[in-house]
């Protein structure tokens, strides 16, 4: 049985990449075909969910705001 979340926006993909130091990471997920959706989190988050490089994982959005401009 599958996990229902309260979110539309969810990306399933593979983490291709982590920065990371002290206090912060960064976590890249490929979502497709040039497609990437970036994660910022705690280290001690990222260390807890025992994510690495390599691991499956579905990204979740939900903003309350989500703004576009054209420069």
């Amino acid at each position: 049985m599958s996990k229902q979340y309260g979110v539309r926006n969810q990306f399933a993909g593979e983490v291709i990449q982590i920065k990371t130091n002290d206090i912060m990471s960064e976590v890249v997920i490929e979502t497709g075909e040039n497609s990437y959706v970036t994660s910022v989190m705690t280290t001690d988050s990222l260390k807890a969910m025992k994510i690495k490089e390599g691991d499956l994982v579905k990204a979740l959005v939900k903003a309350v705001n989500v703004v576009l401009v054209k420069e």
